[in-house]
């Protein structure tokens, strides 16, 4: 199928922008003349240029006469409004390009069917629905985000083949060195990472994907008093640190405290990362910690990391149920499953 062979293109370039977009979708888009890519572009960054405006900008001079008779192939519904950047549907108008072949529908409330109708009212051809699930996984955090009003939830943790994520009073190494700087890719994907206050107290970790490149995730505490030692690596200055606790609005150096309630306690916390339009999270605290998210029915992807040689006495891994299988990976000794929620 022809369509889909181009809307695939507009996949692998959106994905070239991971974790450089959020808040916003990662696009791709791909401009054809009888069945040549004459010009293609993805949204590089927050704030600049959409995929659409990249696409046909990169189009040679020599071939800007064809603009007019192309099909242009889009991984999601251009936007119809203003906000850092024009609209993308004025500029495919301006352009004069008569076919618009889209992955999936944009439910932000700017958009949600407005790109669509103003290309169709013009008298562009639209078909939409191209590869429309693929499309939808591609921006899975965004929709989350704004379907469900909080951020898209990655729960992670490693384990013995026991079952055993860690001990009291010191740090149980678990994953190989293959393994771990997979994780920290994993790091730079998500726009935040979280833990509990038990794990900022006894492992001291840098939550950082220091092994790897990309953008810093904000770092994000669980700590119900707000009283975290200072010589914790995660109150230096290398990323900004948010502390959830019960008892303080502040903000001290690269720290800011918010305070949420006890009884809302995990409601509250979800609230208030909307709010700071924290698209999504991978959580990777303490075996309580990642039970709260279980207990709560809050999250969207599970990935346990087993040590299939390593057996130990300690803390054991979070109770889970109701978990759907969608992958398995091996690195050496670690074995990888990964899972997505279902509630049916």
């Amino acid at each position: 199928m022809i369509d889909e062979y181009y809307m695939r293109r507009c996949i692998s370039l959106a994905k070239l922008a991971n974790g450089n977009v959020a808040p916003n979708p990662m696009v791709g888009a791909v401009l054809v003349f009888e069945n040549r890519i004459i010009g293609e572009g993805y949204h590089q960054q927050y704030g600049e240029a959409h995929a659409e405006v990249n696409c046909i900008a990169s189009v040679t001079e020599e071939d800007k006469k064809l603009i007019k008779d192309t099909t242009l192939y889009v991984s999601l519904e251009p936007c119809d409004h203003f906000g850092k950047t024009p609209p993308c549907t004025g500029l495919i108008l301006e352009n004069k390009i008569k076919k618009v072949r889209i992955g999936c529908r944009d439910i932000f409330e700017q958009v949600n069917g407005k790109g669509i109708s103003k290309l169709k009212s013009a008298g562009v051809d639209v078909i939409s629905g191209i590869l429309e699930k693929e499309c939808y996984d591609l921006n899975k955090r965004f929709f989350t985000y704004h379907k469900e009003k909080r951020p898209y939830i990655i729960l992670k943790w490693a384990q013995t083949v026991n079952g055993v994520m860690g001990k009291k009073g010191s740090v149980l190494s678990i994953s190989n060195g293959y393994t771990k700087r997979l994780v920290h890719k994993w790091r730079s994907e998500e726009a935040a990472i979280l833990i509990g206050y038990n794990t900022a107290l006894n492992d001291d970790p840098q939550l950082t994907n220091r092994y790897w490149y990309g953008t810093q995730p904000m770092r994000i505490v669980l700590a119900r008093n707000g009283n975290l030692p200072a010589h914790l690596h995660l109150l230096n200055d290398e990323n900004k640190t948010i502390i959830f606790n019960m008892e303080k609005n502040t903000v001290e150096k690269n720290c800011k405290f918010i305070q949420v309630s006890e009884k809302n306690y995990l409601k509250e916390v979800l609230q208030m990362l909307f709010q700071l339009k924290i698209m999504s999270v991978i959580v990777e605290g303490g075996s309580k910690t990642l039970q709260m998210f279980f207990d709560e029915k809050v999250w969207d992807e599970c990935r346990i990391i087993t040590n299939t040689e390593m057996t130990d006495e300690g803390i054991s891994s979070p109770l889970i149920s109701k978990m759907r299988l969608v992958k398995t990976e091996q690195i050496l000794n670690d074995h990888i499953n990964y899972y997505q929620k279902d509630w049916l």
